[in-house]
């Protein structure tokens, strides 16, 4: 940034991230370019953001991944799904590197010439894969040409040559470092060269091994061919319309064959009366507590106090009155889980008393939702407890909190926001 303005650095798009892709990732990244890479292999996507690239993905689901590293060919819909992502890039970037080749066969065209017709004037696209017949669809083989909208267009194949020094120092490199993996550095044997003929780059390389021709190795296996996922047509969904009253009249039978089970069984009349009259209470006991929500179960505390009373009541006096050992098992049990029932209940309310003890005050919102909680604790410690909610204007910094004259009652108003 001077007083002149700033320059925005260059886009720079490498389609192909091999060996040379990343050598043009990392060369554009440190001239301070901001660098976008593609490539058919999921695979590649961590070493380009490694050197501080950004990985372009296609919206469809392929793996380009072929033996040796390579790329294989990839499908008609792969292609096109590629080609609209690639021309949305081209009319936003000022170079286009590409260095995508598959062994043996022509170089894949990924750049048209309408991807080029809409890069910027003054572009450039430089076709590394020229050799093979290339990759953007301008190329000229060993030529530099300029197009019609001002992009420049390299194709030249002699690349190494026109760079002596630079190409001696990395292929001199790149050989010392191969004929060191194959033993000195491998084996970690001194003097000893191991030839691994599992390891791809030193099969492809072997020539002659103990006075026997190698060349040229085994071809890899071929890659599968894509294979299409079949869609399931959905199936409409079928609504049985009778099944509810099926069910209804299964259990209403159930429900019958129970009931004339129970009479049959039956000794007396008597029995018969006090079997349905329990019946009857164990169903109605259940549907009342399943049926009230949680919020209201500390009202209901009051009705199940009242019946707990009856059964320790039922209890004691079966208890006084008993000539049955059975009959005498049974109410012990009945008084004693009566029992446990009620201190129970009013331990929780003794702390549901102390927990809402207290003054409240009003905030300093204008409008609040007031909700008043009045709880009367008479003398002979029945709780009883309602609740009801209104809406009303409170003045700010006004206590809401009263105090009844009489001991046994507490009026509190609770605010909620």
């Amino acid at each position: 940034m001077t007083a002149a303005g700033k320059v925005p650095p260059a886009k720079v798009l490498v389609v192909g991230t091999g060996v040379a892709g990343l050598a043009a990732i990392q060369t554009a990244k440190n001239m301070g370019a901001i660098v976008r890479a593609f490539d058919v292999r999921p695979v590649t996507k961590e070493q380009v953001e490694a050197m501080g690239g950004h990985f372009l993905e296609v919206d469809f689901q392929e793996d380009g991944s072929a033996a040796g590293g390579y790329a294989k060919e990839m499908s008609k819909e792969w292609h096109a799904a590629a080609a609209k992502m690639l021309s949305k890039q081209c009319e936003e970037v000022d170079i286009v590197i590409t260095t995508a080749q598959i062994p043996g066969r022509t170089a894949p065209l990924m750049i048209t010439k309408e991807m080029v017709a809409k890069m910027k004037s003054g572009s450039v696209t430089v076709d590394l894969a020229a050799e093979s017949g290339g990759n953007i669809g301008t190329t000229v083989k060993d030529e530099k040409i300029v197009t019609d909208n001002g992009v420049t267009c390299l194709g030249y194949t002699d690349l190494a040559s026109r760079l002596p020094t630079t190409s001696s120092s990395l292929y001199s490199n790149n050989i010392s470092k191969f004929l060191l993996s194959m033993g000195p550095q491998t084996t970690k044997v001194k003097d000893y060269l191991y030839i691994d003929h599992k390891d791809e780059a030193v099969r492809g390389m072997l020539t002659v091994e103990k006075g026997k021709l190698m060349w040229p190795a085994p071809l890899p296996p071929p890659p599968a061919a894509p294979t299409k996922k079949e869609e399931k047509a959905l199936e409409p969904e079928v609504i049985d319309y009778r099944a509810p009253y099926v069910q209804g009249a299964k259990q209403t039978g159930y429900l019958a064959a129970s009931i004339l089970g129970a009479g049959c069984i039956s000794p007396d009349p008597a029995f018969s009366a006090m079997f349905t009259t329990f019946a009857l209470s164990n169903i109605i006991g259940i549907q009342v507590v399943l049926g009230v929500a949680h919020a209201l179960h500390s009202p209901l505390m009051a009705v199940t106090n009242a019946i707990s009373g009856t059964t320790a009541l039922g209890g004691m006096h079966l208890l006084a009155h008993s000539t049955s050992g059975s009959v005498t098992t049974l109410a012990a049990l009945a008084t004693a889980l009566s029992t446990v029932n009620i201190v129970g209940e009013l331990n929780s309310m003794d702390t549901r008393l102390l927990i809402i003890q207290g003054y409240f005050c009003s905030s300093s919102d204008p409008i609040v939702l007031a909700s008043f909680l009045i709880i009367q604790v008479d003398s002979s410690l029945q709780r009883r407890c309602s609740i009801c909610s209104s809406a009303q204007m409170i003045l700010p910094n006004i206590t809401t909190c009263m105090e009844s004259p009489r001991l046994d009652h507490w009026h509190f108003t609770v605010l909620h926001r």
